[in-house]
């Protein structure tokens, strides 16, 4: 089978992340999740924090063949250095179709020999994005139908409120 390579922000990682890795284990040998680092992006958690709590999420959720890895450049070139053959991307709505279809086009022209693979959100995870759960967070909701225990834990200390 085919080694897989998730990349994306996953600031923070959400439940509907952790279901396309699920997901993607069954489809390919390995899936590497790659936490891009984006200059025009202010994350909450770094590059490290993230790899750290999607990987304690992955073990929470008891998800083996999952390795993690930051990354700065282009997917492809990762994806070339790893030996994955494909690029594992969801699709929550519509609008998502036509801003990863751009993406993947390019990547063809960059990486012939790297296909996108697209799968879609299950539908307890639409809408679900990464921005809606730092927000409710930071206004002091309750995430946890929305990100793994480790990810609750974090969101709380970072946006620990004093009163």
């Amino acid at each position: 089978m085919p080694i897989a390579l998730h990349p994306g922000s996953f600031d923070p990682p959400t439940f509907g992340h952790l279901d396309l890795v699920t997901r993607g284990r069954k489809l390919f040998d390995t899936v590497h999740v790659v936490v891009a680092v984006n200059s025009r992006k202010s994350p909450i958690f770094s590059a490290e924090e993230r790899v750290e709590l999607f990987r304690r999420s992955v073990e929470w959720a008891g998800i083996d063949g999952v390795e993690f890895h930051s990354w700065d450049g282009l997917t492809v070139d990762l994806a070339r250095k790893l030996s994955a053959t494909v690029l594992l991307r969801g699709l929550r709505q519509s609008g998502d179709f036509e801003a990863e279809q751009s993406i993947a086009l390019m990547n063809r022209r960059l990486a012939p020999g790297i296909e996108t693979v697209y799968l879609a959100s299950r539908e307890e995870h639409l809408g679900l994005t990464s921005t809606l759960v730092r927000d409710i967070a930071r206004l002091g909701g309750d995430v946890s139908s929305f990100v793994p225990p480790p990810v609750v834990e974090a969101l709380r200390e970072r946006f620990r409120r004093s009163t």
